[in-house]
């Protein structure tokens, strides 16, 4: 699994599995994704997390990101799950991100932008990556599958890991 590390000078690197109890990482592109995600966890009763798909803070936007998140969370309220948007290697989508009050976010750009990134995001109480998890599964094979196909691959997923 590898460490998940926040980024920035100072700051202590956490486990993955100290941030979320060792969450499986589940890549999320639509609504319907997040839904079947979180409410799977809540099922099993296991945490996990969300990540954007790759960039997708540069393609969807962190408004779009925040609004997806608030619904799916509207609907599994019972679910604990982090969740953190892929921002790319977009500095001005990084800190539209962070504005936008995005629990996580992960940037790939250069260390330098990257370090004062980091320093905006801890005094927003954004949770900043350098490095994309890996996802233990990716949802964008199933981009249109029915609810009950997606509640079936999460919760094995979960179930299994």
């Amino acid at each position: 699994m590898g460490l998940l590390q926040p980024h920035g000078r100072g700051r202590r690197l956490l486990r993955r599995d100290e941030l979320t109890a060792d969450a499986p990482v589940i890549a999320v592109h639509v609504l319907a994704h997040a839904v079947a995600a979180l409410t799977a966890a809540a099922e099993i009763g296991r945490p996990v997390i969300l990540a954007s798909a790759a960039a997708a803070g540069i393609a969807g936007g962190p408004g779009w990101w925040r609004e997806l998140i608030a619904a799916a969370r509207a609907a599994v309220p019972a679910a604990e799950a982090m969740v953190v948007l892929d921002c790319g290697e977009d500095a001005g989508v990084a800190q539209g991100a962070i504005r936008a009050g995005v629990e996580a976010i992960v940037f790939t750009g250069p260390p330098q932008v990257a370090e004062r990134l980091s320093d905006i995001a801890s005094q927003s109480g954004c949770i900043f990556f350098v490095q994309r998890p890996a996802a233990t599964l990716d949802l964008a094979a199933e981009f249109f599958a029915l609810s009950e196909r997606l509640h079936k691959s999460c919760a094995d997923t979960l179930r299994r890991t």
